[in-house]
This record gives structure tokens, sequence and C-alpha cells, in this order.
């Protein structure tokens, strides 16, 4: 009988900085859990403390913020380093949303904004939605939120202090903290303050965010993420463009995430004029890419041994395609606009990106005018491929998993990469 189990693809983890290494050597007999508390009512009261607000909005951020918790302490093991990171997010989760909610209420105003058009660009994790949306983001007809707006929204940006915020150096530093824990994450993914980040950022204030997921080593927190209602975090990331936009306006916002090719049905509820550009890319070569991705983002925080199986419906081909198809259903079936959703290959973009994002505008019925296609060729000439390092991973090819995705890359003509 022939075993047709998927094998997660191979992954070492990469050496630890030296600092890394010494401190948590120097700190192995220290009673982690009693030096950096994780527990769900300490944390919201040391929130509500540190600001001086009680008001955290719709109390549905409360039930998957109980099982982050309660799923980071009882599976995630944490050392002490990890810990201490994480008390510090959690923290920053909470006070942000005490925050947004307190601007809210001194202006009610803020909710008459209007989020007119947005685009969205998504795709499988790993298939060329990040240098997408960073070539788009050149397009002055196209306005990103800052990595730095979405880690410390509040007080709202304004238009006359946005470029020199005094917030940016500490936002900087708390968002390239993974490159400094793991020097091996940049040649995976560049951060930086001024570099624009995805909506999973975003949804970690409503704790339903598979960057959340992605994080941590968590399944019992992953299943309920992936069965529960997503409508919360896009109706609070709502909220916060509303915010961002209120003293900076912005004509239509640029927005990414993988995750949102999940949740179609529910991007559109919320946003309904919005438009969708998907990403394609061949899945096989995408899978092992993000295998190592989210082994070296676990290992930042701990020492556990990276266990793929734990995240089937995240990592297997089988839950991939699955997911796959069902963005064909439903297109398909019109339960999401058709002509509201675009399509961009990875292969057109790393092979000729200018050309590739000229046919991309004719899609949308918007015009790649001489100054756009200046700025995303002077932004490529300084990101050179491979300029933080090379990114490699082992890849799954045999013919089984081949086969899954055998209907989507029909559907998309998304080349095979060898």
């Amino acid at each position: 009988m022939t075993d047709t189990t998927h094998r997660p693809v191979a992954w070492s983890p990469p050496p630890r900085p030296e600092w890394l290494a010494r401190f948590l050597e120097e700190t192995r007999a220290w009673d982690a859990a009693t030096v950096a508390p994780l527990d769900a009512d300490e944390l919201i009261t040391t929130a509500t403390r540190n600001t001086g607000l009680s008001d955290f909005g719709p109390d549905d951020w409360r039930e998957p913020f109980d099982i982050l918790v309660r799923a980071i302490e009882e599976e995630a093991e944490l050392h002490l380093f990890g810990r201490l990171w994480t008390r510090q997010d959690l923290l920053l989760f909470l006070e942000t949303r005490l925050r947004i909610e307190e601007t809210y209420r001194q202006h009610p105003e803020i909710e008459d904004e209007v989020i007119s058009q947005p685009v969205f660009v998504t795709g499988l994790p790993r298939s060329g939605t990040s240098i997408l949306f960073e070539l788009l983001a050149q397009d002055g007809q196209f306005l990103a939120p800052a990595n730095w707006e979405l880690v410390l929204p509040c007080p709202p940006p304004e238009a006359a202090t946005y470029r020199d915020d005094p917030r940016v150096p500490r936002a900087h530093d708390l968002i390239t903290q993974m490159g400094r824990v793991a020097p091996t994450y940049q040649a995976m993914h560049e951060m930086g303050a001024w570099i624009p980040n995805e909506c999973g950022v975003a949804f970690r204030m409503s704790f339903r965010s598979q960057h959340l997921a992605a994080g941590f080593q968590v399944p019992s927190y992953s299943q309920w993420l992936f069965a529960a209602d997503q409508k919360p975090a896009y109706a609070y990331y709502k909220r916060l463009l509303k915010l961002l936009q209120w003293k900076n306006p912005r004509a239509h916002w640029l927005l990414k995430t993988p995750e949102h090719q999940s949740f179609l049905p529910t991007l559109f509820d919320i946003f309904p004029d919005a438009r969708v550009i998907m990403t394609h890319r061949d899945p096989v070569k995408a899978q092992g890419s993000v295998t190592n991705l989210l082994g070296t983002i676990y290992w930042m925080r701990s020492d556990k041994p990276f266990d793929a199986a734990a995240f089937e419906q995240l990592l297997t081909p089988e839950g991939t395609a699955a997911r796959l198809d069902q963005v064909i259903e439903w297109i398909e079936t019109g339960v999401v606009p058709r002509e509201q959703v675009i399509h961009s290959l990875y292969a057109d973009l790393v092979e000729a990106p200018l050309d590739a994002l000229e046919q991309l505008y004719a899609r949308m019925g918007l015009r790649f005018d001489d100054s756009a296609r200046a700025a995303v060729a002077q932004y490529l000439a300084g990101k050179p491929q491979g300029k933080f390092g090379a990114h490699r991973y082992a890849v799954d090819r045999d013919d089984r998993t081949r086969g899954l995705f055998a209907a989507y890359q029909r559907y998309f003509n998304v080349p095979q990469e060898d």
C-alpha cells in the first residue's frame, strides 16, 4: 500500500545571533513564567493601568485573546526572551485598542470617514504579494499604510507631520526586532518603519489574525481561528483605517495580506466597492518557502522543534489546494464579484515587472503613467533581487502534490517552476 500522507518539507533552525544565545544561556536558571507572566486577566489589568483607560470597544476580541494567551502558555514553550517579547506585543495590542476607542470617544466624527474603493493585494504566501504591494505603493494614486502607523496609530497621524512623526524611530525598532533575533529573516521579508505592511498586522488588534497563528506553535488557537468568523477583524480594520485617514486624507487605500484570499466574501461584505488583486505562483514552490518562513518565525521565540504536522490546515498541500479551489468556486458562483478581482502572475512580475504592472493597470482600468513608471523603476533599482541574501528552501515536488494543484494552475494559467 502506498503511503500518501504529506510529509512536511525538512527544515533546520538557523543559528542564533551571539547576543541572544548568550542571554538565553545566562538566564537559563530563571523562573521565566514569573519574570514574564502571560495571563489574560493580568495583561488586561496592566494595559488599563498603563493607559488609564478601560474601554476596549466591541467585546468580540476577548474570546480569541483568551484562547491565544492560554495556547501560548500551554503549547508554545517560549524561552525567556520569547516570553518578554510576547508580553510586550500583547500589551501593545491591548493598549492600542484602548487608545483607538478613546480617540473615537473624543472625536465621534471619525466614524463619518469614507473608505472609498480600496485596493487589496492577496494571494498565496510567498507568491509575490509583498513585492507587488511595494511596487504599487510607489504610485501616488495608491496610498498604503506605512508600517509605523499600523504599529503605533494613536494619536492619529497628521498630514503636516506624517514624514517626521516622532513615533517613527520607536516603531522602526519594534518592527525590525525580528531581523535582529533571526538575521536570516531579512532574506525572506524586508522590514522597516516606512515599508508598507500587511493588513494582518492590524488584525492582531482583534486577536483574529493568521499573523498571530504564524508567530507561535499554538495548534489550539490555529484550529479556533480557521473556524472563526473573521467579520469582527475586518470591521475593526475598517475602524482603524478611518482613524488613520482622518487627519491624513487618502484617496484610495492600498492594502495587502495573503489571508484575504481565504475570506474574500467577508472582505467584500465590509468593503463592497473594493478591488482585489490576486497574485498567482506555482503552489509547490510557494509551499516550501512558507514552511521555511514559519519555521524561522517560531524559532525566534522558542526552542521547541518545528512541528509542521500541528499546522496541517495551514501548511499541507491538501489544505492549500482546498483554499485555492474555494476561490475558484466563489468566482464561478458569483459569491465574490468577478469584475472586482484582478489577477497577477508571479512569473510575469519577476521577469518584466514594469510590463507586468502596465498590463495589471489596464485590467484595473487605470493608467500606468510616466511618473508612476519612473517611481517604480527607481524603487526596483534600489532593491535588486537578493539584496538581503538568498532565501533558500527545499521543495516537495512529488507527483501527488503536483496533482492537487492542477485545477488551480489550469484555471489561472499559472506556470510550473522547476
